[in-house]
């Protein structure tokens, strides 16, 4: 199986989704990233673009990941962008990728970003119905982010309700924050959730949920059975 993970920026890829990352790579299936703008220039603690790189290059390398794909799209800016811009980036990547299962955001986290690359994404999953040559979506999935999907307070909006989790064990959890490390200037002193203790209580408490040791949350929205 092929994996993309779709993020609006650095790091959301490894908060969201990186023991389910590091266990799948592991197991041998292909899991590539997405992320539409390489650059944070809206962090207090802001690397350059060279640093930046290189921290992308050494967390995807501790989760195995085979491609990375990056946007110049602006930060913090993307209700400014032509929407289209946004779901043929991503339809590029599924197609370069030969995606089978896709996860993003959930759309109502707070971060704008967040919510448009969600809306891009599951534009962009439909992708199967107009073209015969790219393979056939079996899942799209969204995925929390801590700091900013429970943040999502607007209560217009269905709020983060998963219904599958990967349990991952502790091995992959302890991978994933060490792969958020190399992010520099992303981690956080407890109680903060971009801590050490957050990410894995989190894991715990989502693993809890299922009767599994260890587990990242995700809400599938859209599968095929085949």
């Amino acid at each position: 199986m092929t994996y993309l993970v779709v993020v609006a920026h650095p790091d959301d890829e490894v908060l969201g989704a990186g023991a389910t990352m590091f266990k799948l790579a592991q197991e041998g299936h292909s899991v590539n990233v997405c992320i539409l703008s390489g650059e944070v220039n809206a962090r207090n603690y802001r690397p350059t673009i060279d640093e930046l790189n290189v921290d992308v290059n050494n967390s995807m390398d501790i989760l195995g990941v085979d491609k990375i794909i990056i946007g110049d799209f602006p930060n913090i800016a993307f209700n400014m962008v032509p929407h289209l811009k946004l779901v043929q980036f991503i339809e590029n990547a599924m197609i370069e990728t030969n995606a089978d299962v896709v996860l993003t955001h959930y759309p109502a986290d707070l971060n704008n970003d967040h919510l448009h690359t969600s809306l891009a994404c599951q534009a962009a999953a439909r992708l199967f119905q107009r073209r015969n040559d790219v393979p056939q979506l079996r899942e799209l999935l969204f995925m929390e982010v801590p700091s900013s999907t429970e943040w999502g307070l607007n209560t217009a909006m269905n709020q983060f309700s998963p219904n599958t989790f990967f349990e991952v064990g502790e091995v992959s959890v302890d991978t994933k924050i060490e792969a958020l490390a190399q992010y520099r200037g992303v981690m956080r002193d407890y109680p903060h959730p971009r801590s050490n203790e957050a990410i894995k209580g989190l894991a715990a408490y989502r693993g809890g949920q299922a009767g599994m040791v260890y587990a990242e949350a995700f809400e599938s929205v859209f599968r095929r059975g085949f």
